[in-house]
């Protein structure tokens, strides 16, 4: 029904009273739409590097804004408190972002210094509010970085220098490592020096622009392989990224799904390449597996396996292999060592840039650039991005493509050749392309291994009928009434009025409120770890309760098609397992965290070769990723993981190069639970991948991590709108 002559008058009253104020202070209005942004990114807690530059120009600009309107005499006194008014709620908006993620309260500090990424965004918020700057606001230009140490101050006391190494040191002092520092090199001034482009870049990404696969263009499969030794073949797919690498490209994301042998392909380019002595980073769990494979594909070359302070090494060795949990006493001596390449597996493990996992591997990768003009540097992982496309972050700046605040040299000027800017809409697949010419390298199986057997998840819902089973149903009801009564309280104290100005329909409810109250409940959760009734203690409980559920139909499953995997995500869950299945005649080897390397290859080796193992309990966690189990075929799923990729990577040490056989992976759900709901949204998760790496058309999923999904469900339903 169109509205009334009042009513139209009224409204463009109103419309001419906001462009007024706006005229008064044009910046507002989008310093208001940022912090809106912000505030949206920091519910879901996805506050990456750009959104943090962000949060620091917003409140830059609110203290600058509120000095110019108390100063300016040209404002009436009503016109000055209404913009204080509206800079009052930016700065409000701030403070509630900073209570959420108090990692931010620094970046408030008055006298907290801008890099020149904060001081290009404001001074392009600043011109797009039409303000006129002097010329010296106008040219930004970088700090050169400083070289930063290997080994932080805090690390310093428990670096170690293994004998062997001394003596390595010691029998060649007049060929020791160049380990001369190179200085950045001097770049020219680019037309995008003045954008600000990580936000763009990501945004490439996550919008799947261009719709082509995320893969580089590789050269022509060779006409012959004359790299694989004696009783060896490396497939076309490994052998066209080896192309690439002897052409003299050296800096990748090896993308490939997981079991297509990126293992072997990184030991060989080390090889093609030359880059000796190379430092592989890996996981505990695959440090043996490395050893083999340096060992099977290049026979020539020696690989050493660090354990420890390092008292057994080789010094004299090709191959360093390293696990991320002891890099840290070992880094003065790596770093030292004159490393021409490096290879970061399983790379998705440094995503989280304040981890000291991640801060080791980022300074190693530092210190080869500035030693070695064209150093190896591989990151290898078949799942890259677990819940946001900034998970590209850590990956990206290993290889040395961006600093965390701007694009490298070599992509700026791919960026750059463009001709185009993220004010342009065609900018977005070109930037797309440019990330990937640096040397993304994705292949799924279907693609590359036409003779692999297909893969099906299967889903077994079971009935927790017993008491137990019962009393879990039950504190999942009183866990979201807690919430629902959480959300009440937040709408009353906000007052009838604010429902009917959001035109809320009888029995809607305000999703955002029901993520806030979902995410302080996570928040807290995480907090308590299992002293209270949560979310995470009661996802255990249903794992407890399936257990021998899921074990019976493990053992059932193992009499009929022969070898299982059976995954679990806790101790006491595979303990209930073995200890059934040892009851029912079958013999097992266990994959566990707290084994020691040799300890695991024994038991992978026993399952794959002797036939009288039927069952391999493995931890979710420790052995979900690097370990070949390809002598089953049938996967049993008793707990569900928190994330797409960590199912992914379990299943896929079964589905892999070498197997023969249609997989099935068979997943024990705990029926009219929480756990219906976490296996959708772990099944929803895939679409992040598929749009940013394989260029499907998917419909963009919610980048809210499974944990606040479910007790985002859980308000929902307690509230009657599930």
């Amino acid at each position: 029904m169109p509205p009334t002559a009042p009513a139209q008058t009224a409204q463009r009253r109103r419309k001419t009273s906001s462009s007024r104020r706006d005229d008064e202070a044009p910046i507002i209005p989008i310093l208001a739409r940022k912090v809106r942004e912000v505030e949206a990114k920091a519910q879901r807690g996805k506050l990456g590097p750009t959104n943090r530059v962000k949060f620091q120009v917003i409140a830059f600009l609110v203290r600058e804004e509120r000095a110019r309107v108390k100063a300016d005499t040209t404002v009436t006194d009503a016109a000055r408190a209404e913009l204080l008014k509206r800079l009052d709620g930016v700065a409000t908006i701030l403070a509630k972002t900073a209570a959420r993620d108090t990692s931010l309260i620094q970046l408030l500090e008055v006298d907290q210094a801008a890099s020149p990424v904060a001081r290009r965004m404001r001074r392009d918020w600043l011109l797009e509010s039409g303000a006129e700057l002097p010329p010296d606001e106008l040219i930004i230009t970088d700090v050169a970085p400083m070289s930063t140490p290997v080994v932080p101050a805090a690390l310093a006391q428990r670096q170690v220098i293994p004998v062997q190494v001394e003596a390595r040191q010691m029998a060649n002092p007049f060929l020791a490592p160049d380990l001369t520092t190179r200085g950045p090199k001097e770049t020219p001034r680019r037309r995008l020096d003045s954008w600000e482009l990580m936000g763009p870049l990501y945004k490439a990404f996550e919008t799947g622009a261009g719709g082509a696969s995320a893969s580089m263009e590789l050269p022509s499969v060779p006409e012959y392989d004359r790299l694989s030794p004696k009783g060896l073949e490396v497939m076309p797919h490994q052998s066209r990224f080896l192309e690439a690498v002897r052409e003299g490209h050296r800096t990748f994301l090896l993308a490939d799904e997981p079991g297509l042998g990126k293992t072997a392909e990184s030991v060989l380019a080390a090889s093609v390449a030359d880059a000796y002595p190379l430092l592989a980073v890996v996981p505990n769990v695959v440090k043996m597996n490395w050893a083999r494979e340096v060992e099977r594909w290049t026979p020539q070359r020696r690989a050493t396996v660090i354990h420890g302070d390092g008292e057994a090494i080789d010094a004299f060795a090709d191959v360093f292999i390293v696990n991320y949990e002891i890099l840290d006493r070992h880094l003065s001596w790596l770093g030292s060592l004159g490393l021409k390449g490096m290879v970061v597996d399983e790379a998705h493990f440094i995503k989280n840039l304040s981890s000291q996992r991640s801060q080791n591997v980022l300074a190693l990768a530092g210190r080869i650039r500035e030693q070695v003009p064209n150093p190896l540097l591989l990151a290898l992982t078949g799942t890259p991005l677990i819940n946001d496309v900034e998970d590209f972050d850590a990956i990206w700046r290993f290889l040395g493509w961006t600093t965390g605040e701007k694009p490298g040299p070599e992509l700026m000027e791919k960026l750059d050749q463009t001709g185009l800017t993220p004010a342009d809409k065609a900018f977005y697949p070109e930037a797309r392309d440019a990330v990937i010419s640096m040397g993304i390298v994705r292949r799924k199986k279907k693609d590359v291994a036409a003779d692999l057997p297909d893969k099906l998840i299967a889903d077994l819902p079971v009935e927790l009928d017993d008491e137990f089973g019962r009393s879990i149903r039950q504190a999942e009801r009183e866990l979201g009434e807690r919430l629902a009564a959480r959300y009440r309280r937040i709408i009353e104290a906000r007052g009838a009025n604010r429902r009917a100005q959001e035109n809320l329909a009888p029995g809607e409810v305000d999703d955002d409120i029901v993520r806030l109250v979902a995410q302080n409940e996570l928040e807290e959760s995480k907090a308590a770890g299992t002293g209270s009734e949560n979310v995470f203690t009661m996802v255990r409980k249903i794992g407890q309760a399936k257990a021998l559920l899921a074990a019976d139909y493990a053992a059932q499953l193992q009499r009929s098609v022969g070898k299982v995997v059976f995954f679990a995500k806790h101790i006491d869950v595979m303990d209930a397992a073995e200890a059934h299945f040892a009851g029912a005649g079958i013999k097992t080897v266990s994959l566990r965290g707290d084994q020691t390397t040799t300890a695991r290859q024994q038991a992978i080796d026993a399952f794959n070769n002797d036939p009288g193992v039927g069952i391999a309990v493995c931890s979710l966690t420790a052995a979900g990723v690097g370990v070949n189990m390809q002598a089953s075929s049938n996967v049993v799923l008793a707990e569900l993981s928190w994330t797409a990729a960590e199912q992914t990577q379990a299943i896929d040490r079964v589905h892999r190069i070498g197997q023969d056989e249609p997989v099935t992976a068979w997943r024990i759900i705990a029926a009219h639970t929480i756990d219906t709901k976490i296996a959708e949204l772990i099944d929803s998760k895939q679409g992040l991948a598929a749009r940013a790496l394989d260029g499907e058309v998917v419909d963009p999923q919610s980048s809210d991590s499974v944990q606040l999904s479910a007790l985002m469900h859980l308000v929902r339903q307690a509230l009657g709108a599930a």
